[in-house]
């Protein structure tokens, strides 16, 4: 995997991230999911340097091989502001103080916040599969309870950390054929660790806490999304199913705004890498 990138630890603030990286041009940030790690871009990040940009895939904090911040009752260290605050040190420190980024799952609420709190250093923003967290919940109803109760269920203290350490393997399934295997293994050794477990729980704990808090005063504020925005999503996942043309919400949040759905399931860099680096090298580009 990432042939020809560098692998390095980064300082970002209170932890460092582990951070590959690769190219030349103008800059891209790529921020994974849950429950993946920098990995998951592993077939969409040679294709955007074949294609002219600087690539950036780090571990986000608490995950993968990055630091892992010390929880807090508030959940305030594994905040999307906190994480994006650390995301654009740790940009710095490799020399880019302006850059594209897009995130994908829990990654698009970091690439959310970085946009949101600071649209002097993001260029353009793409979000996969993604709606703001304050959205998800003011829809939340029998439908979505039912197909995203794990949101709740993470949320609660300490009973996943028991449940899921007791058996990963059972609770995080990966096909290493669909994934590629050096991406599997590494994904594997991850959700096996203790300590990224915690990580991962507290990023959703936040998510329905801080984070959830700090939306609703950017919409009580009148604040919106500044640099240009590209939406994309899944269409064999359940975004659409659930709330229609997702692109309807966003033109509430973003003064730019456009985007697709890519036929493919959730986790669209593994799934359909040609498509979603077509959208978004077009994009990156201008």
């Amino acid at each position: 995997m990432f042939d020809g990138f560098a692998e390095d630890r980064v300082p970002a603030g209170d932890v460092d991230l582990l951070v590959r990286h690769g190219g030349s041009g103008p800059a891209v940030l790529l921020l994974h999911g849950h429950p993946r790690t920098s990995a998951t871009w592993h077939r969409v990040a040679p294709l955007l340097v074949e294609r002219g940009f600087t690539v950036v895939c780090p571990d986000l904090p608490g995950y993968g091989r990055s630091g892992k911040p010390v929880p807090a009752p508030g959940h305030e260290p594994h905040s999307k502001r906190a994480v994006a605050e650390r995301l654009r040190t740790a940009m710095r420190a490799l020399g880019h103080e302006r850059f594209g980024v897009a995130g994908h799952d829990r990654g698009s609420y970091a690439a959310l916040r970085l946009a949101l709190d600071h649209p002097d250093v993001v260029d353009r923003v793409a979000l996969l599969d993604c709606l703001p967290i304050s959205e998800h919940l003011a829809r939340a109803d029998a439908r979505f309870a039912t197909a995203w109760w794990h949101w709740f269920f993470y949320a609660q203290p300490g009973i996943p950390e028991r449940v899921i350490t007791a058996d990963p393997d059972a609770w995080y399934r990966g096909d290493p054929e669909v994934m590629g295997p050096e991406n599997h293994a590494e994904w594997r050794a991850a959700v096996r660790d203790p300590e990224v477990v915690r990580g991962m729980l507290e990023d959703y704990r936040a998510g329905l806490t801080v984070d959830r808090r700090d939306e609703e005063a950017d919409r009580a504020a009148g604040r919106r999304v500044e640099p240009p925005l590209l939406v994309l999503w899944s269409t064999r996942d359940d975004l659409e199913q659930l709330y229609g043309d997702p692109l309807r919400i966003w033109r509430d949040w973003a003064r730019d705004v456009r985007g697709h759905g890519i036929d493919s399931g959730h986790h669209v860099a593994e799934e359909a890498p040609g498509p979603l680096t077509e959208a978004l090298a077009a994009f990156f580009a201008g």
